[in-house]
Order: structure tokens, then C-alpha cells, then sequence
């Protein structure tokens, strides 16, 4: 994968992150069927707090996942 859509497939899923834990997202997945497809499949029974949290979570993680790709472009061709 191209350092560019490594990039922009890294800002997607910030955003999508962001509007989870920041913008309200969470609160209007809280226990709706579509936060089973959009956050996990045990998303349904959280909290909109626990949501939050693995939202959080994820962001942390990604963000260390898109700084090795940057560094090391054969960790790119792994994901």
C-alpha cells in the first residue's frame, strides 16, 4: 500500500473514531443493532461511556499502527 492511501484510509478511520467518541456518535449507537457492524459485535449491550472507550482505545492503537507504517513501509503490506 502507498504511504497516500495508507494516509487516507488512517484519517477515514479517525473520523469515524472522532464522531464516535467526540461528536455524539456513541450516543446515537448506544444499543442499536448497527453498533453490532460498526463498532463490535458486542457493541449492542454497552454503554454509550463503554463505547466511548473503545473508541478511545482504538484511536491509541491505530495511531501507533499508522506511525510504524509510516517508518516502515513493509509493515504496510502485513495489514
Amino acid at each position: 500500500m502507498s504511504l497516500t492511501w495508507w494516509t487516507i484510509a488512517y484519517v477515514v478511520d479517525l473520523v469515524f473514531w472522532l464522531w464516535v467518541v467526540r461528536w455524539g456518535g456513541a450516543e446515537i449507537l448506544e444499543g442499536t443493532f448497527s453498533s453490532g457492524f460498526l463498532i463490535s459485535i458486542f457493541a449492542p449491550r454497552w454503554s454509550a461511556e463503554g463505547i466511548k472507550l473503545f473508541g478511545y482505545g482504538t484511536i491509541i492503537i491505530s495511531t501507533i499502527l499508522f506511525v510504524l507504517g509510516i517508518f516502515f513501509a513493509d509493515f504496510r503490506q502485513l495489514l
